[in-house]
């Protein structure tokens, strides 16, 4: 074989391996990428996987807290509704103790009254009730104070007494001339008022000095 023949046989075995390398070179290259995005796609299924965790994570919290917050609306609810209910009954009965100790009375008059069909003798039916009456005042002054209030004589008080009518009379200052209805005080409450006839100054009668109302006022 000539050395041109030689040498250009080498020449192409030499591009041969070049192609090979190429070609195998570019083989790996492929399967380097195709691995790259291989985990790229793992990486991002991976990420997409945990994403949807913690989405169901949330999900599921904020179940948990619209379930606390019906719960806790329906406990309020329920408590509303038990403080209503028990307000109600609380002004329903709020006199509960004192119709019942009025019963004893009511129970005397009916025996009064059933007595008084039969009764010969008128003073022994005034006696009945004049004691019931006693009683039942007695009873609402020492367990309710509740006081009655309002006897001629008085002096007139605007506050406490209402007056219905006034007459000019002897007197130095006003005072209650007749009672037509007491008034009553609930531990010093006024819950009504005397009805009253007033006797007012018709100018006889000089009112006390300064010095007379202090004199007395000590005494």
């Amino acid at each position: 074989m000539s050395k041109e023949k030689h040498h250009h046989h080498e020449e192409h075995k030499h591009e041969e391996h070049e192609k090979l390398q190429n070609a195998v070179a570019q083989e790996n290259e492929k399967k380097e990428n195709a691995e790259v995005q291989e985990e790229k796609t793992l990486s991002a299924e991976e990420k997409i996987s945990e994403l949807e965790k913690q989405i169901d994570g949330l999900k599921k919290e904020n179940a948990d807290l619209k379930d606390q917050v019906l719960r806790r609306a329906a406990d309020f609810d329920n408590y509303r509704k038990r403080a209503i209910q028990e307000k109600q009954e609380a002004f329903d009965f709020a006199n509960t103790n004192l119709l019942k100790d009025l019963l004893e009375s009511l129970d005397n008059f009916d025996r009064t009254v059933e007595a008084a069909a039969t009764a010969t003798d008128p003073k022994s039916i005034a006696d009945g009730v004049t004691m019931i009456n006693k009683n039942l005042i007695s009873m609402l002054e020492n367990k309710y104070n509740l006081v009655s209030y309002g006897v001629a004589g008085d002096a007139f008080d605007p506050d406490i007494h209402e007056a219905i009518g006034s007459s000019q009379d002897p007197v130095a200052s006003p005072v209650l001339k007749v009672v037509y209805l007491k008034g009553y005080k609930l531990k010093n409450r006024v819950i009504r008022h005397a009805k009253v006839m007033v006797s007012m100054p018709d100018g006889t009668v000089n009112p006390p000095s300064e010095e007379k109302k202090e004199t007395e006022e000590q005494k």
